[in-house]
């Protein structure tokens, strides 16, 4: 019983990331799909963190924080971009 609280996690990562990546493809605006990219990157951020638990390997969570802090940084560009242009 042990593994349930990580099975349903899992399921609900996989709905994040099922749901978002349909946004993505099929948002009918560049700012629904620029929403969604923002969506996935803070799902998979967690899922990260939780892989580097799972296997006991702690680089995984400097690899999670570099990931986090550059999709941070690519999410501000995007939406400056579609706000103002080049």
């Amino acid at each position: 019983m042990a593994d349930a609280p990580g099975t349903i996690a899992l399921i609900l990562v996989a709905a994040g990331v099922l749901l978002a990546a349909t946004r993505l493809f099929r948002g009918p605006t560049a700012a629904d799909r620029a929403v969604a990219l923002d969506v996935l990157t803070l799902v998979f951020t967690p899922a990260m963190v939780g892989y580097a638990v799972i296997s006991g390997r702690a680089v995984y969570l400097d690899v999670a924080l570099v990931y986090a802090l550059l999709s941070f940084l690519g999410v501000i560009a995007l939406a400056r971009y579609l706000d103002r242009g080049l």
